[in-house]
């Protein structure tokens, strides 16, 4: 998935181009490990004083161990380790730290609603002795439905709160999606706007995200 976002806070601007693969791989006849990877491409005006910073921000790799059949009540789910690189190009990109940690994935899908969330904690075990520790949950309850022609409307949070500096960021995320076919090609585009609830100072007032996502589906 390639998604960028566009946030504006208080005293400057930051474009995010998340590439985002998605990739299940399957260990045996019942379980899949899915790959989960964020490389965060970033350019940033005027965030930390009047300068402008572009490159490749902290990598997050995540892999979820999942069962490849829905259990009771339809519920999928899957649980496994997360890894922080610090990959970033640019000291004032990352937090200069490598970290790890626990991450879980929880969903049902019923009569065209999802709903479920995402959480991750990550402390950082190396890096930079001259950074600050890295202590940080993040949350991402979600709630969407999506029509017979495919289009989806969703709300959710992707909710962080860091324990180092006791400060939550918290925007809350409005999207539309619609999945099409071009050249054949399966393919969702979505449109969403974001407004931050909560955030320590400097932290931005709101965002415009705009995704494409490339689906692959299994053959049979």
């Amino acid at each position: 998935m390639h998604g960028t976002a566009l946030t504006v806070a208080c005293n400057g601007e930051i474009s995010l181009l998340n590439v985002q693969p998605v990739i299940p791989i399957s260990v045996s006849e019942n379980w899949n490990v899915i790959s989960r990877t964020i490389v965060p491409i970033i350019h940033q005006t005027d965030t930390f004083g009047p300068t402008t910073q572009d490159g490749i921000g902290d990598i997050l790799q995540s892999l979820f161990l999942s069962p490849k059949a829905p259990g009771p009540g339809g519920i999928i789910w899957g649980a496994g380790p997360v890894f922080q690189f610090p990959s970033a190009s640019d000291e004032l990109l990352g937090m200069g730290k490598f970290g790890l940690g626990p991450t879980a994935v929880v969903l049902r899908q019923a009569s065209g609603w999802t709903y479920g969330m995402l959480a991750n904690h990550v402390w950082s075990v190396a890096g930079d002795d001259d950074r600050v520790h890295v202590s940080q949950t993040f949350l991402q309850p979600f709630l969407s439905y999506t029509t017979k022609t495919y289009t989806t409307f969703g709300i959710q949070t992707e909710s962080t709160y860091d324990w180092t500096g006791t400060k939550w960021t918290v925007p809350l995320i409005a999207p539309v999606s619609q999945l099409l076919k071009i050249a054949g090609q399966p393919i969702s585009l979505q449109l969403a706007s974001k407004w931050y609830a909560e955030g320590p100072t400097g932290a931005p007032d709101w965002g415009i995200r705009f995704a494409v996502t490339l689906l692959f589906p299994k053959k049979r």
